[in-house]
């Protein structure tokens, strides 16, 4: 089957389910793992090149709706008659691995997809175990973008992520996904931590000071007590497995003493070191 992946988490699950051999195309967006970097690429996903999907002559495009604008593709896509499919938004840790059941369905891989899907669950169930030892959660503000500011709301599995790791997201008042907000609402929920995932933007290139620079925000708890953290933005921002690892990193940056450590480049699903506590 020869595969086309226009997302970065739909590449992700491809990969999980060990069929990196089977893409031709990508998006300009998707980085991991290191083994794609070879593929054609096919544009940014708002704005994937269909001339060159439909020159590849594909089996399956694996289309997503989980960004804003993504539509088009899928109406180019019928215009074309190309085949695809549309993995579906999850919102959630849970239809994150229900992705994967479906990702496995429509490439015929259903055994290995639901040998992950077990592993993935088990260590949601790890982590929920972890949390329950923690005696006092740490208020987490979480940052998606800097101009306006956007912050994940209760509708994102970045407020479960937080639960599970022992904290609590700011803004899990707000029902929906994503919250726009300012610096002077961030600075009066005074969180203990600030976590920063512009999306797209790789953390290398995010200067902590100009964060904290902000109005009035040298006097919240994080930044006072050197708690603010730029951290890798694939881990998460995307609705894939990795999310995991970033619920690993942060867990253990809160909670150190509860918490195992996390080994950069270790993947929780296929080869971590935490088989004997699942």
């Amino acid at each position: 089957m020869k595969l086309i992946s226009i997302c970065p988490s739909n590449t992700e699950l491809v990969a999980y389910l060990g069929l990196t051999t089977a893409l031709i195309g990508i998006d300009n967006f998707s980085d991991w793992p290191e083994e794609i970097n070879s593929l054609p690429r096919l544009g940014p996903d708002l704005d994937i090149d269909m001339d060159k999907v439909e020159e590849l002559q594909p089996d399956l495009v694996l289309a997503s709706l989980s960004v804003p604008g993504m539509e088009r593709n899928i109406k180019e896509l019928e215009k074309r008659k190309i085949p695809y499919v549309i993995v579906p938004n999850p919102q959630t840790l849970q239809e994150v691995g229900e992705s994967l059941l479906f990702v496995g369905q429509v490439t015929k891989t259903d055994d290995k997809a639901s040998t992950l899907y077990e592993r993935f669950t088990r260590i949601i169930k790890y982590y929920h175990s972890l949390s329950l030892q923690v005696e006092n959660e740490k208020t987490v503000y979480w940052e998606w973008w800097a101009k306006p500011i956007f912050s994940p709301g209760a509708g994102n599995w970045l407020t479960e992520v937080s639960r599970l790791a022992g904290g609590r997201n700011i803004f899990e008042d707000k029902t929906v996904a994503s919250v726009q907000t300012d610096g002077e609402d961030v600075r009066l929920r005074n969180p203990d931590v600030i976590c920063v995932v512009w999306v797209g933007v790789q953390k290398k290139k995010i200067t902590p000071k100009l964060i904290i620079k902000r109005p009035g925000w040298e006097h919240m708890n994080a930044v006072k007590d050197n708690q603010l953290y730029i951290l890798d933005e694939p881990l998460y921002c995307r609705p894939s497995p990795r999310l995991l690892n970033g619920l690993a990193k942060i867990g253990y940056l809160l909670h150190p003493d509860i918490y195992p450590k996390y080994s950069e480049g270790d993947d929780l699903l296929i080869n971590s070191e935490l088989e004997n506590s699942l």
